[in-house]
């Protein structure tokens, strides 16, 4: 699908003058004067912190885009340079469209006004006219839930009631664009789902939706696309299964790993290492030769074969609700690991990465792997998977700590689908025993 450009974004940076005492800043304000005077360039009392270095991009009209990166990355600047509440350094940024976000807690609300003052403020700023907000103002209670805690002034408000009521807001003044930067993270799990369903009515309208969020999970369920922000750079912007799946390849290395590579890839931007789609990908099955979605660890190649059969061994591009299936996954684990802790996984995804059933041999059984070098592992179920389309994971861990350490993972080893000649709802389901007692009227 095609989108119209909504926001451009065009080598865009972003400095800050970092002072390192308050007594720096009045120098460097004369040293400027002098600057003037003199004609020529002053001393620099201050280090530059370059939050923003040559972003370039572009969201199109109904495009839903997640922007992920660890804390520091630049993303909450972009956010606010977008909403035009900062100022870049250098580059060019255009909007087209009528912009809802919701930032930092509490961004924009007077903490002395009510609730209802401040949604009316906010609307106002938005140019929604009074009149027109107070034939909504009603729906804005429903959905916030604050009760009559829409009258009195937010500074009495909780984390939560403050999410509710600039989400509520945000969704009741008609934007073109909405921004959601972590505002879902303080509120419990039953708003956050009203909330994601209110965000998925309003893609349907052909709303452009900005989400920032360090739940990969949510970005997958929400987002077509995903942006990766590094230290200021723009280290990756595609469809959102494979950009994720790099990010967390990212985020799971191990500090080693992490300076060695640092070392090796030296004026690589943002010292990111080379990702494992760079590399040539071994076969995992004996019909053919599959490249998976996301393939990284700290042991990438100790994973030999890995598949999911039938009950006759074979492996199938359909499997039919009912049937019993088997995992298979041999592995050749170097003598220089420690093997206590070794634990052999699977999982099955459906296509927005969501895991659907998962299992490991450190879950139950705790298998022993310290007795050798090569196993092989099966995995017995039955598929209670309703009609689609999914895919298999299969992952090398070390368990030792409760933080998992992956020595290969393994995102995509065989896709497959799920049929039933019976109308099945939901994604799984099992089997379940039923039963009835009629009652005497």
């Amino acid at each position: 699908m095609s989108f119209k450009s909504i926001i451009e974004i065009e080598n865009v940076s972003k400095c800050y003058e970092i002072y390192k005492k308050p007594i720096d800043r009045l120098r460097q304000y004369a040293a400027l004067g002098m600057e003037v005077i003199n004609q020529c360039p002053a001393k620099k009392h201050y280090r530059e912190f370059w939050a923003l270095k040559n972003v370039s991009f572009k969201i199109g009209k109904g495009e839903t885009v997640g922007i992920i990166g660890q804390n520091g990355s630049g993303k909450s600047t972009l956010l606010q340079i977008i909403c035009g509440t900062l100022k870049p350094t250098s580059g060019r940024i255009k909007v087209n469209g009528r912009i809802a976000a919701l930032l930092e807690l509490g961004a924009g609300f007077n903490p002395e006004f009510t609730g209802r003052e401040n949604a009316y403020l906010n609307a106002a700023i938005l140019g929604i006219p009074r009149e027109a907000m107070e034939s909504r103002m009603q729906d804005v209670l429903e959905f916030s839930e604050l009760g009559d805690f829409l009258e009195q002034p937010v500074k009495t408000y909780s984390s939560g009631m403050y999410a509710r009521l600039a989400f509520a807001v945000a969704i009741h003044v008609d934007p073109e664009i909405l921004i959601v930067d972590e505002a879902l993270a303080v509120g419990d799990a039953r708003f956050i789902a009203k909330c994601i369903r209110r965000i998925k009515d309003i893609q349907a309208q052909g709303t452009s939706i900005l989400f920032v969020s360090h739940d990969v999970g949510s970005v997958r369920t929400l987002c077509q696309r995903a942006i990766w922000i590094n230290q200021g750079k723009l280290i990756d912007d595609g469809d959102v299964f494979p950009v994720t799946g790099q990010y967390m390849a990212y985020m799971f290395r191990d500090d080693v790993t992490q300076e060695q590579e640092k070392m090796q890839d030296e004026g690589v931007a943002a010292g990111i290492p080379k990702l494992s789609n760079q590399i040539a990908f071994p076969c995992f099955n004996k019909d053919d030769c599959l490249k998976p979605i996301n393939h990284w660890g700290s042991e990438v190649g100790i994973v030999k074969y890995a598949e999911l059969l039938d009950a006759s061994q074979v492996r199938k591009n359909v499997y039919i609700w009912g049937e019993s299936l088997k995992v298979i996954i041999e592995v050749a684990l170097p003598s220089h690991l420690p093997k206590e802790n070794i634990s052999l996984a699977f999982s099955i995804k459906d296509l927005k990465g969501t895991d659907l059933i998962v299992s490991t041999t450190h879950d139950f059984t705790k298998l022993d792997f310290s007795t050798g070098e090569h196993f092989r592992v099966s995995f017995d179920f039955t598929n209670h998977l309703t009609a689609g389309k999914y895919l298999l994971v299969v992952a090398v861990e070390n368990r030792e700590n409760r933080d998992i350490h992956y020595y290969e993972y393994i995102e995509g080893v065989q896709y497959f689908a799920s049929e039933s000649d019976r109308r099945l709802f939901g994604v799984f389901q099992p089997s379940v025993t039923q039963s009835s007692i009629q009652l005497a009227p």
